[in-house]
């Protein structure tokens, strides 16, 4: 070879060298998280807390979903092709879904992607009714679809369910259109498929990864932005850009506000998701998380009600704060906090005189105020209705007739029979001790609640026991009707009253009705209002349900409280949605900024 070309040679592969050395060095765009309390396991149909529905959030999709800007919430297709064709009765729904949409290369299809159908909801939707699962979701769809629930009678008897058994209200048109008959009018389908337990799942992934009940927690694989990368249980996990996921572009309008518009400037037009790596990270303590962030070891932040003051004065952002770039996101979230008594529990429970006497005597004797004040900093809003601001069917105006009143608390508790011993202690009408126990979870806003909550029982002479569970142990132990009462927390599935006012319904005992109220004439009044679109008609049997949950002492409305959102300057487009879990797929992390990691 001549000198020449091997000065050539030598040239071009200095300039290879450097090209690959720089794209070496471009980062990996990464967004690090934290969730406040273990994920339980990635199976949507059995997943029923706020955090792995992040997850499952970002790997799985919904035929429907929500504009990421637009407030009020406004529902958008998702896999669909576009919003359902409802009939003029919303008692038949037509959904056609979009072509070429394919599920994340897995094993379970020998190493390939495989193509979305709608065989794939409809076997999605069926396993809600699998009896071996005892999905908690079941209500989201029962009673509602022509046929769907004798398959899940058929499948009680016999212990598993037939999958492969037509429903007569799935009609499969072709592989890409289903027309769903209902048996009733519903005209909150469309929101319904919105909800992450609706998402498409693949019989192949769930027959190869199934445990002994058919759940896949493990090993999710979907057709969303992301896959799963890693999972230590409890401690990490990651998530990794799904490479198969069907192109879509940012472009969303906004509402018009400057912060709309600074986001649509900074995000318009780019493919999603921008962010390639999504880095989670399990922290129970409040101090921790807040010095994580504050480290910037953490991208994005939900600063909880314990950590408000540290960040936030008279609900902006301090100004040290501000001044290093750091962005503030904040809202009365459409979730609601009420206190339930178990209705089945031998102590608080029944509807004698005197056990009503009992529920309703702790719930007035209760502060409210003190407790948003002492536990939550301030950040949350007092309620008296069931149902949040942000939900379709708040009233605002609606007053409980349970207020705080220790004097009558304590009276009401002397009238029927609940005597103070020399001790100072209350005992049962029938003489025996009574001790109430009460159950939070194992985390500092946990301690804080069982505090306020004993300084409510001794004012009204009453020994309370706490009990401290980690989440996933306190929601099994609810759905079997062993917590004798609690803060119960319910964030809005989708934007609609029947959401909230089903959380009393008696046939979701075991699912979402907590307090295992089975009340007929609540169940009547409800029943009624799912035939109802939004109306004043609808909302006055809401307001029945809730004066009856007051007049039986159930439970009482505590509270919304507020989401408050750090992120760091980093983090482009950021807007927290009330509805969606995650935004992750919306945003960007602007790489000139990125300190050395």
């Amino acid at each position: 070879m001549t000198g020449h070309w091997r000065q050539k040679l030598a040239a071009f592969a200095l300039a290879l060298t450097a090209c690959t050395g720089a794209l070496a060095a471009e980062p990996v765009k990464t967004l690090r998280y934290i969730f406040p309390a273990a994920e339980t396991g990635f199976d949507p149909a059995v997943a029923r807390d706020l955090y792995t529905g992040h997850v499952t959030q970002a790997i799985f999709e919904t035929l429907f979903t929500y504009d990421y800007l637009a407030r009020p919430v406004l529902l958008v297709p998702h896999t669909a092709a576009a919003l359902p064709e409802v009939s003029a009765d919303g008692m038949t729904y037509t959904i056609r879904l979009k072509k070429g949409q394919l599920f994340a290369p897995d094993a379970a299809f020998k190493g390939r992607a495989r193509e979305l159908t709608m065989a794939d909801y409809v076997y999605s939707w069926k396993r809600l009714f699998d009896p071996r699962l005892g999905s908690p979701h079941a209500g989201l769809l029962a009673g509602k679809i022509v046929g769907l629930d004798a398959l899940a009678a058929k499948a009680k008897l016999a212990g598993r369910l037939d999958y492969d058994a037509p429903v007569a209200g799935f009609e499969l048109i072709d592989p890409y259109t289903l027309r769903i008959h209902l048996t009733q009018t519903d005209f909150n389908l469309g929101m319904i498929l919105a909800h992450e337990p609706t998402v498409a799942v693949a019989r192949e992934v769930i027959e190869k990864y199934g445990d002994t009940r058919g759940a896949a927690h493990a090993n999710p694989v979907g057709t969303g932005f992301y896959k799963l990368a890693e999972w230590v249980r409890g401690s990490r996990i990651v998530l990794e850009r799904n490479t198969v996921h069907h192109a879509e572009t940012w472009n969303f309008k906004g509402n018009g506000t400057p912060e709309d518009a600074r986001i649509i400037a900074q995000m318009q037009g780019k493919s999603m998701p921008q962010v390639a790596r999504i880095e989670i990270s399990v922290m129970l303590e409040d101090q921790s998380r807040w010095l994580s962030f504050q480290s910037g070891a953490v991208d994005l932040f939900w600063l909880d009600g314990p950590l408000a003051p540290k960040a936030i004065v008279d609900g902006k952002l301090r100004p040290e704060l501000a001044a290093k770039g750091v962005q503030l996101s904040r809202q009365v979230d459409p979730e609601i906090t009420y206190y339930y008594w178990n209705l089945q529990d031998p102590v608080v429970g029944g509807f004698s005189k005197e056990k009503i006497a009992l529920r309703r005597a702790i719930a007035i004797a209760h502060d409210v105020d003190e407790e948003i004040s002492k536990v939550w900093n301030g950040q949350a809003q007092r309620l008296d209705y069931p149902i949040p601001p942000g939900v379709v069917g708040y009233d605002p105006a609606y007053k409980s007739m349970l207020q705080y009143d220790r004097l009558l608390a304590n009276k009401l508790l002397d009238r029927y029979g609940y005597k103070k011993g020399k001790d100072g202690w209350r005992t049962l009408p029938d003489g025996k001790p009574l001790v109430i126990r009460y159950t939070s979870r194992n985390e500092a806003s946990g301690v804080l609640l069982a505090e306020v909550w004993r300084k409510t029982y001794n004012a009204i002479g009453i020994q309370m026991s706490n009990e401290r569970m980690i989440l996933q142990d306190l929601l099994a132990g609810e759905r079997a009707c062993k917590i004798q009462s609690r803060n119960f927390q319910w964030a809005a599935d989708y934007p609609d009253g029947e959401n909230f006012m089903q959380l009393h319904y008696g046939p979701n005992v075991h699912l979402n009705n907590a307090s295992c109220l089975a009340d007929p004439q609540i169940d009547q009044w409800y029943a009624a209002s799912q035939k109802m679109p939004a109306s004043p008609e609808r909302d006055a049997l809401f307001h029945k349900m809730a004066r009856r949950i007051e007049v039986l002492g159930a439970a009482r409305i505590g509270y919304a409280r507020i989401r408050n959102m750090l992120a760091q300057p980093t983090v482009l487009g950021y807007k927290k949605h009330p509805i969606l879990h995650q935004e992750w797929q919306y945003i960007d992390i602007d790489a000139g900024k990125l300190p050395a990691r």
